[in-house]
């Protein structure tokens, strides 16, 4: 049987996982020696940041059209979104961004679900916004996670 939540505690653990891909990415940030990659992280940070001011004005109902009830129930399938590994403190580089590759595709994911069920409306497109921005740092992040590895050689 799916698990029921209420379109609140959806809200709830979407606002979460922001914030811990937020502190993810600033974590990382300070960590990085490569300026492209530290400065990616840093954007995503922002971005993350922007997408927790969007929910948590969704949750405070301050964003009307084409809005669901707080107290509606729905199956948002969670459990496909909220399992990530643990990170280690002996992760390779590649697989911290093969890790932040797929939080944000599950994000994309948990994004596009959202506003399949939503009406046409101001909420839906942004949504759809949010999941087109979590796939650009899926893109951008598994662009990192090339380079670091499969590294280009002095032969090609």
């Amino acid at each position: 049987m799916a698990t029921q939540f209420t379109l609140n505690e959806v809200l709830e653990r979407a606002i979460q996982k922001e914030i811990g891909s937020r502190l993810l990415y600033i974590s990382l940030s300070q960590k990085m020696k490569d300026q492209v990659a530290k400065d990616t992280f840093q954007e995503l940070a922002r971005q993350e940041n922007w997408h927790q001011n969007l929910l948590e004005q969704y949750q405070r109902g301050e964003l009307k059209a084409g809005t669901l009830s707080r107290g509606q129930v729905l199956d948002y399938k969670i459990a496909e979104h909220l399992d990530q590994p643990e990170i280690s403190p002996d992760m390779q580089l590649k697989d911290v961004f093969l890790l932040a590759a797929n939080r944000e595709m599950h994000s994309h994911e948990l994004y596009q679900a959202l506003a399949g069920i939503h009406p046409p409306g101001e909420m839906k497109r942004l949504l759809e916004q949010l999941a087109s921005q979590e796939l650009e740092h899926k893109q951008r992040v598994e662009f990192l996670y090339t380079e670091v590895a499969f590294p280009q050689t002095s032969g090609g």
